[in-house]
């Protein structure tokens, strides 16, 4: 590619930052070949944009290299000057770049970058060291200008999020083997990647959501589980939560969990019905064959309103949700759909949506099968549905934190303070008016 003559110095300094540079080579991405994580990001990224070529780029001080090039011509030369390319826009600013019109574009006419490639759309965001520096970006890439929806910029942000968490966890492994042991610490910090660091707060709603180990000390071991929940506002006034449970422990677990988690982010973006990002979610186990390792999953989208929220749910072999109405009772919540696994066929036709309403003071859970599989050590009867069921209804008036402790106290007091597995519990509870 030919080379831009404007000189190094007019390149943004944080290009030359010693710790941006340390956390590149730290990254242990330069100069290694493609991989199918990163190429897996960047093929959903074209499927949720439409667009002709998508990148995943680290940038050192003087070259930008292609992680990640899809859409580009196999032989070709993967990477350019860093004068040449976007990125180093990326990494002066650390904030997206969108460029609907890049010929005309004055922030980013003038790279060769953009005859060579044919750039006539671009939009990158930068992709995060665990210290905060930016590394590279995730693009794509356009040969027409055309703008990007909403939908389509928050999609791409959440890939770019995506890219950025599984850097976090190959460099934390890394730390951690080179220390001769997979530390409880690592399994907290994988844990915890799995998990949104805190809900944001739904108009109209209460929400708390919890993850709690196995050991009723609050402990964790050295294996982590494939249990995550999320909550995330999606397309017009619609919101999403999501839970989800993978088969078994440790880092095939991760994987799937961690690709289940952005499928289903962008997934929602595109799609309001639920069932149909579980479909899109089977797909991408399929396609992409992380592991053998299957899951079960649900989504419920709803939007707030003065009264209430109204919505659907669907589920992928999940443990079905609970709604406890304001007066104390509680209903099941059930959608019938096969659980997850890319080993197992399925059509749009295998999931169902359910609808439902919350009105002031009512509550839905959801949850995994941790807690209804608690029991005590001498293997005694399980927690089971209708105790949860039993226990939610006794929870009457409660608010979504305090629920969410009653449970976990009724579950602890049946088995003794043993369970068999990891728990994962999300109320959402509509303010009383």
């Amino acid at each position: 590619m030919t080379v831009n003559a404007t000189s190094a110095g007019e390149l943004p300094q944080a290009v030359f930052d010693p710790a941006r540079l340390a956390a590149v080579a730290d990254s242990g991405l330069l100069d290694t070949g493609p991989e199918g994580t990163f190429d897996d990001i960047a093929r959903l990224a074209l499927a949720v944009t439409g667009a002709r070529m998508a990148f995943f780029t680290v940038a050192d001080g003087w070259r930008s290299v292609w992680k990640s090039a899809v859409g580009v011509d196999p032989a070709a030369e993967r990477g350019n000057d860093i004068r040449d390319s976007p990125c180093h826009l990326l990494i002066g600013t650390g904030k997206e770049l969108i460029a609907p019109d890049a010929r005309t574009d004055p922030r980013v006419r003038d790279l060769p970058a953009v005859d060579v490639l044919g750039i006539g759309a671009w939009a990158g965001y930068p992709v995060i060291s665990p210290g905060g520096h930016v590394l590279g970006g995730l693009c794509v890439i356009d040969e027409d200008a055309r703008p990007f929806t909403p939908q389509q910029s928050e999609a791409l942000r959440i890939l770019a999020r995506s890219v950025s968490s599984e850097i976090a966890l190959r460099q934390a492994l890394r730390e951690a083997q080179a220390a001769g042991s997979a530390s409880a610490a690592l399994a907290r910090t994988l844990q915890d990647s799995l998990l949104p660091p805190c809900l944001p707060q739904a108009p109209g709603l209460d929400v708390a959501a919890t993850h709690l180990p196995a050991d009723a000390t609050g402990a964790i071991g050295a294996e982590v589980v494939g249990d995550f929940y999320d909550l995330f506002e999606t397309r017009g006034r619609k919101w999403s939560a999501v839970m989800g449970d993978v088969c078994g422990k440790g880092l095939d677990a991760v994987k799937v969990a961690t690709l289940a988690r952005y499928t289903i982010r962008a997934a929602a973006n595109q799609h309001e019905n639920p069932a149909t990002v579980l479909h899109r979610l089977h797909d991408d186990l399929v396609d992409q064959h992380v592991s053998e390792r299957f899951l079960t999953a649900a989504v419920a989208v709803f939007e707030p309103g003065l009264e209430g929220i109204t919505g659907l749910y669907a589920s992928a072999g999940h443990p079905p949700a609970l709604i406890r109405r304001v007066d104390g009772t509680v209903e099941e919540l059930n959608a019938t759909g096969i659980l997850l696994s890319p080993d197992i066929p399925a059509a749009r036709d295998d999931f169902a949506d359910t609808a439902f309403r919350l009105c002031p003071g009512d509550a839905l859970l959801l949850y995994s099968d941790g807690i209804t599989e608690a029991r005590d050590q001498h293997r005694g009867p399980l927690f089971g549905a209708d105790r949860l069921a039993r226990a939610l209804a006794a929870t009457h008036g409660a608010d979504a934190t305090e629920t969410l402790d009653r449970l976990w106290e009724a579950a602890s007091a049946h088995s003794g303070g043993h369970s068999v597995d990891d728990t994962a519990m999300m109320v959402l509870r509509v303010l009383p008016t």
